[in-house]
């Protein structure tokens, strides 16, 4: 390729131009080498702000950190677990441990600013003007609503993107990264939902069955009888049979009864045809990716894990990966915590700090 060879006038103009600023000095009250002025610093703020998913107003918190004027930020949604669970992660009044909005106050520690909504059913947002929960699709479909009102803010950077996602939220942040065409740079998947849904139940129940009869307050044989009751409820209900459940205890009885009554039904169909180490092999190549489960985590245990990492694994994502958190509950609490305590256990918190450690430096200016 032939260089063209610029024009006398113009290169005059730029040595001109130069030797102009080269010798005119420093402007009045400013010396040779002295530092530009910083930029502003703006300080941490919660804004109330509502965004729309399928004609419903959605409420949520979005926790801007202190940063400089200017300065882009990395921008996390926070999605919470199953059931009527908020924007802060709690199940008021009853259950108030406040999991997402301390994730929010340690992810803002790292300078990532954070977005916490109230799905369906919880909050200011409600049902909607449904009479029954959503399907799992709806829901997907306003966490995706979520996603891009947090993308479109000015203060994030739309290439540092993450989905922090604890229990069902964990399959829930695979479900968003399928939906959206500008994928998350990362996916944090918190004590995450690892099997179907009505497996995961079925196990859970069997491990709580064992433990009261380690404490002396079943025989092994109803233990077998409940187990077996379950399991028969689990795949009438799978098949659209009458699902009888006479039979058990009445504490499993009536959880049996709510997850396949009128209200939770079409939530529960949708949500058991989910085979989340499939949904995890749609994951971004190249997605950076966080795994925690606890060891004392009875929702989620660890041995649920494998195959759900496999997932991942296929799909090319990177690190940091899994980890094991020693001692802690689904909660992210040590074991023995009271449930309302409003704290992320150490581990978990540098768990968090560990994901976010490329954009951190980054975040904070």
């Amino acid at each position: 390729m032939r260089l063209r060879t610029p024009r006398r006038g113009g290169m005059l103009a730029v040595l001109m131009a130069t030797l102009a600023v080269l010798t005119a000095g420093p402007a009045p009250g400013t010396a040779w080498g002295a530092a530009a002025p910083r930029a502003a610093r703006v300080p941490a703020v919660d804004r109330e702000i509502h965004f729309t998913a399928d004609g419903v107003t959605a409420y949520g918190t979005l926790h801007i950190p202190a940063h400089r004027a200017g300065h882009r930020l990395a921008a996390a949604l926070l999605l919470p677990g199953s059931g009527p669970t908020d924007r802060n992660g709690d199940e008021p009044p009853g259950l108030t441990p406040h999991t997402l909005a301390r994730m929010a106050d340690v992810l803002g520690g790292d300078g990532v600013m954070s977005l916490r909504f109230d799905k369906y059913g919880t909050g200011r947002t409600g049902l909607g003007g449904r009479d029954s929960a959503p399907d799992m699709a709806a829901y997907t479909r306003q966490a995706v609503a979520a996603y891009h009102t947090l993308r479109a803010r000015p203060e994030a950077d739309p290439q540092a993107l993450l989905v922090v996602g604890h229990s069902e939220g964990g399959l829930q942040a695979l479900l968003v990264d399928r939906a959206v065409q500008q994928k998350p740079a990362g996916l944090a998947l918190i004590a995450p939902q690892s099997m179907r849904l009505l497996d995961l139940i079925r196990l859970q129940l069997a491990d709580a069955l064992n433990r009261a009869v380690a404490a002396g307050n079943l025989t092994p044989q109803q233990a077998r009888w409940n187990n077996r009751g379950v399991a028969r409820a689990i795949a009438d209900f799978r098949a659209r049979r009458p699902v009888d459940t006479s039979p058990l205890l009445p504490s499993l009885a009536t959880l049996l009864q709510s997850m396949f009554g009128p209200v939770n039904a079409d939530f529960v169909r949708s949500d058991d045809a989910l085979f989340p180490p499939a949904v995890a092999r749609g994951a971004a190549p190249g997605t950076r990716t966080l795994v925690t489960c606890g060891t004392e985590d009875t929702n989620v245990p660890c041995r649920t894990m494998p195959a759900l990492l496999s997932g991942l694994a296929a799909a090319r994502t990177t690190g940091p990966g899994l980890r094991i958190l020693p001692g802690l509950d689904h909660l992210l609490h040590p074991a023995g915590t009271p449930v309302n305590d409003p704290v992320i256990a150490p581990a978990a918190q540098q768990a968090l700090h560990d994901f976010v450690r490329p954009w951190r430096h980054t975040a904070q200016g």
